[in-house]
This record gives C-alpha cells, sequence and structure tokens, in this order.
C-alpha cells in the first residue's frame, strides 16, 4: 500500500514539472536585417525663380489741387475753402470723361512769433480720367480760379495692367521651365518634374509722379503732360524636383 502512495506521489510531481514547462512562453529571434543596395537617393529640390517684364503705357491721369485759407476765425477760413471747393467740384462734374472727388480736409490752428495765432484750412480735390488734354485744360481753369496744384500723377489702368500681364505669364513660365530643365543637368539630373510653384505680378506701386515740381510751380498757363511708361513685371517661382538617381551597387 505504501508503494503504491509513492508512486502516485512522484507521478504527481512529474504532471506538475511538465505541465509548468510548457506554460513559459516561446521566444522567437527577429529576422536578421536586409541591406538593400539598390534603394534610390533622395530626390533632390531646387528652388527656381524667373520673371518676365514689359513696358506699358500709362493710360490713367490723376491730379490733385487744393484751396487753402487763413483767418483768425476758423469758421470763416472753413467757409472760404467750402466754397471754392464747391465751385472746382461742379466745374470739374460738368466735364465728360472726368472722374471727381473729395481727397483730404485739414483744419489746424497757427502760431507764429509776434503775430496772433490764425486758423488754417485745407481742403483737397482729385481728378482722375484718361483724356490726358481734357485733364490738363481743367487744372488750367481751377488754377486760374485760385486753386493750387498738389501733384500730377499717371498710372495703368486695370484692365491695361491684366491684360499685359496675361501675356507676360507665358513667357515668365516658360523661362521657368527652361531655367529649371538648366539646373537639372547642372546637377547630373536628366530631366525634373514641378513641385510647389507660385506666379507673382507686380502691383505697380501705385500712380507714378510726373512733373511735380514744374506743374505745382505752373501758373495760368496751359499744363504740359506726358504720361510716360510704367513696368508690368511677373515672377515665377517654386520647385524643381530632379529626377532620382540610384546609388551604385
Amino acid at each position: 500500500m505504501r508503494r503504491s502512495i509513492s508512486a502516485s506521489v512522484a507521478f504527481a510531481i512529474a504532471l506538475v514539472i511538465a505541465c509548468s514547462t510548457a506554460a513559459q512562453p516561446v521566444v522567437v529571434a527577429p529576422p536578421a536585417p536586409q541591406i538593400v543596395t539598390d534603394a534610390p537617393t533622395p530626390q533632390p529640390i531646387v528652388t527656381v525663380s524667373a520673371s518676365a517684364s514689359a513696358k506699358v503705357a500709362n493710360d490713367r491721369m490723376h491730379a490733385v489741387l487744393r484751396a487753402e485759407a487763413d483767418n483768425a476765425d476758423a469758421g470763416k477760413a472753413a467757409n472760404d475753402v467750402n466754397l471754392r471747393i464747391g465751385k472746382a467740384m461742379a466745374a470739374a462734374r460738368a466735364v465728360g470723361g472726368v472722374d471727381a472727388s473729395s481727397a483730404g480736409y485739414s483744419t489746424w490752428q497757427v502760431s507764429e512769433p509776434n503775430h496772433p495765432p490764425h486758423w488754417r484750412v485745407v481742403q483737397s480735390i482729385a481728378l482722375d480720367g484718361a483724356e490726358f488734354a481734357t485733364i490738363a485744360a481743367l487744372v488750367t481753369r481751377l488754377q486760374a480760379s485760385g486753386l493750387l496744384l498738389s501733384g500730377l500723377d499717371f498710372s495703368v489702368s486695370r484692365d491695361a495692367r491684366h491684360a499685359a500681364e496675361n501675356r507676360l505669364t507665358g513667357e515668365a513660365i516658360r523661362a521657368w521651365q527652361a531655367r529649371a530643365q538648366a539646373a537639372a543637368q547642372g546637377f547630373g539630373a536628366g530631366s525634373y518634374r514641378a513641385g510647389r510653384v507660385s506666379i507673382q505680378t507686380s502691383e505697380g506701386g501705385g500712380p507714378r509722379p510726373m512733373f511735380r515740381a514744374a506743374a505745382a510751380a505752373a501758373g495760368p498757363a496751359p499744363i504740359s503732360v506726358e504720361g510716360g511708361e510704367s513696368e508690368v513685371t511677373v515672377s515665377v517661382s517654386g520647385e524643381a524636383i530632379l529626377d532620382t538617381v540610384r546609388a551604385a551597387r
């Protein structure tokens, strides 16, 4: 009987050991890394810029005239200026092809040594149009009535500028493509493809002053004007992604 119990105990211990061994996780070693010898090198990217420009005739004329008044009474000075600008505005609106608008109003007190303080009032009127001779004649009339010429400017109209920009855009793009191809060949690539590319157009910087000093000094004599030209520019800048070159085996 005692021998049977001992055999049973031994069997139980062996069973526990076997189960304990089976419960342990199996660790699998990761595969050894493989070295790829024919992987492509990173694609080189170069930034390329090009532009196209052209001279465009100015087709808009802008003139600014002002009325000034000095008086110890601010109200009287303002009344004087208001009357003169009102007449000038009516005269300008009666001329076809000329746009007239107010261009500023200022009032301030002037204090000078050995003089009583007084008030100065200044109001301006702006004229704009495409008929240079018509605007020049109107400016001459307003000068004769006592207004002062503050400035005379010329610019390219919105429609003319857009038309020039549309023509120049194709030229700028072709110049960019030629420069990108030259860069690709310089870096040993056969060709390229365009990445992010932007197209910028010049804003023109506003009206361009012409003969400002001479015009301001001119009296009632007729004004001679010449619109001149402005430069319009279209610029293209962006990424040229060069062909991938594979590393040597």
